[in-house]
């Protein structure tokens, strides 16, 4: 099943838009486990088993398993995520951007090596820079279009001078000329409903990923209602809402996986009531 049919499967079984991104800080693991990078895959693995039933994604952060010498506990986390969730897809957040020889390498690691179903880049450099990662049949390619960090400011809000922002022109490109196999998504920031929306307009069918709800402050009900879209017989856009810490870190004890559990779901629920209204 490629990344598109996968996410409408997922948002139909577990009736979620919710993604839970899986940012392990060893600093804030529970009890005995506090401090122990060693309990990386432990950790992420039972969050996984905690909310797997609740989601229409996991994204794991690949930057914070390489600054623990943990990519062998991500392996094990994706092996398995695929062995107890196999209907949930993964998108590697790696928001990797570079050419020739070596993207091939960069789409090798994520593809193969980590075997995820889709992983977000930088299309600062251009389409020569997604372009290897589209020869992989069946998997998503989510670009950096409007993202939830004030500094997005710099260049993203920027006039071009044909009126258009920069973001804007990604968006569109996106949705045309580079979305040769139909797998091309947006990352677009929650903190920005109003940029959601239009990034909406201007790419009416593709996946957006929207990070920057929770620990962030992004309104989730204002974020559905800007991007969902769909009627009564499904998705027609799919959105992936993204929260990280505030599920991961909701309890500090042995109970940890109930309450990481427990805002999952009410944060599933709310994003569904705001669909509802939509």
């Amino acid at each position: 099943m490629n990344f598109r049919a996968a996410l409408a499967a997922a948002e139909r079984r577990n009736d979620s838009m919710l993604c839970v991104g899986l940012d392990p800080e060893p600093a804030r693991f529970p009890g005995a486990w506090r401090g122990d990078a060693s309990k990386i895959f432990d950790f992420c693995a039972a969050i996984v088993d905690a909310t797997k039933d609740l989601v229409i994604a996991f994204k794991p952060q690949i930057a914070y398993f390489a600054a623990q010498r943990a990519e062998d506990q991500l392996e094990r986390l994706m092996a398995h995520i695929r062995q107890i969730a196999p209907e949930v897809p993964v998108i590697l957040d790696a928001k990797r951007g570079d050419i020739g020889a070596t993207a091939e390498q960069y789409a090798r690691e994520v593809f193969e090596r980590y075997r995820a179903d889709a992983v977000t880049l930088s299309p600062f450099m251009g389409f020569d820079s997604v372009e290897p990662y589209l020869r992989h049949d069946g998997k998503g390619v989510i670009l950096l279009c409007r993202t939830s960090n004030p500094g997005g400011d710099d260049l993203q809000a920027q006039t071009l001078e044909g009126g258009e922002r920069v973001f804007e022109r990604i968006a569109r490109l996106a949705a045309g000329a580079w979305n040769r196999n139909g797998q091309v998504g947006l990352v677009v920031g929650a903190t920005y409903p109003g940029e959601v929306a239009r990034v909406r307009e201007l790419a009416p069918a593709l996946p957006l990923l929207i990070p920057g709800i929770g620990a962030q402050g992004g309104d989730a009900p204002a974020t559905v209602r800007a991007g969902w879209r769909g009627d009564a017989s499904g998705t027609t856009a799919p959105i992936i809402v993204s929260s990280s810490r505030a599920v991961l870190y909701a309890g500090s004890d042995a109970a940890f996986t109930s309450a990481a559990r427990g805002v999952a779901d009410g944060t599933r629920r709310a994003l569904n009531a705001a669909r509802v209204g939509s």
